[in-house]
């Protein structure tokens, strides 16, 4: 039997989870979309090994040449979602296709800030979500909004669109980052006042007065976090920290959070530690299924 692993994120806690699975000759995928927290670092003073301190960047491109070097397929390729697909076998879902995994290890940094819309907090789990797969069987037949200008937002409204009487993708003024768009769906760019309801959300009220019934609000902005596929998967969630024990498992079977995800120190040494203990278990694992 033939096992693989995937890591969803290229900074220190992914390359150095894959380092150690990449030694065990098991193969590795890694998709990311850019740099992270990396790309803002000027100077990495405090970290082992360098007698002059790298910037961010040049870390990150160290590291991925060091995958690179043993063997690992990098995709540069934003993952939108993560499914139990036939078998109960995990499948990682990019704008590009389907990719299965025996292992996933998620690296992709903190949880996205939610947006500051009046109201938001006040009626999430009353209309407003974070998953549409988890909770488009509470809309069907009825209005949501997705709310995003990226391809994790049209991800997120191609899912709801099968079940729910309309979909519109609010895009808060910003020009969507795709171009297809399915038929049934619509974008509207205009910005949003405000969110209106108060046991359950009725309405998206627009900065020009313009009110829209909506019967769900579901935030996708920017790319999908480590939060987003935990919770899509069942993994047990504590605020924005994914929980995690000892070797940086989460409480399902083959399913890693490493780094700033689990919370924590959030600093490269700890994020190399991470990667290592859950590179380490991940093998084990992997050959207990072969």
């Amino acid at each position: 039997m033939r096992v693989n692993a995937i890591i969803i994120g290229a900074g220190p806690a992914g390359i150095s989870a894959a380092l150690y699975l990449l030694r065990a000759e098991i193969p590795v995928t890694i998709f990311y979309k850019d740099m992270g927290a990396l790309a803002k670092a000027h100077l990495i003073d405090n970290y082992y090994g360098f007698d002059t301190p790298p910037s961010g960047p040049e870390l990150f491109e160290r590291g991925l040449a060091q995958a690179k070097r043993l063997g690992a397929e990098i995709r540069q390729e934003e993952v939108v979602g993560m499914v139990w697909g036939n078998e109960k076998a995990m499948e990682v879902l990019t704008k590009n296709g389907t990719f299965p995994a025996d292992v996933v290890i998620m690296a992709t940094g903190t949880s996205r800030i939610a947006p500051k819309i009046p109201g938001l907090r006040e009626l999430e789990g009353h209309g407003v979500s974070y998953c549409a797969i988890c909770d488009a069987f509470f809309y069907r037949q009825k209005r949501v909004a997705v709310f995003g200008s990226g391809e994790y937002a049209l991800h997120e409204a191609n899912v709801l669109l099968p079940t729910s009487a309309e979909v519109t993708i609010f895009t808060q003024g910003k020009t969507p980052e795709f171009t297809d768009l399915p038929e049934g769906m619509r974008i509207e760019m205009r910005k949003i006042k405000q969110l209106n309801g108060s046991e359950k959300l009725t309405s998206v009220e627009l900065e020009d007065g313009t009110i829209i019934e909506e019967d769900g609000f579901f935030v996708a902005v920017g790319t999908a976090g480590t939060a987003d596929f935990a919770r899509k998967l069942g993994a047990e969630i504590d605020g924005a920290r994914i929980v995690v024990d000892e070797n940086c498992k989460t409480t399902i079977d083959g399913v890693y959070a490493v780094g700033d995800c689990n919370g924590g120190l959030l600093q490269v040494a700890k994020a190399v530690a991470d990667g290592a203990k859950a590179g380490t278990h991940a093998i084990k694992y992997l050959k207990s299924l072969t």
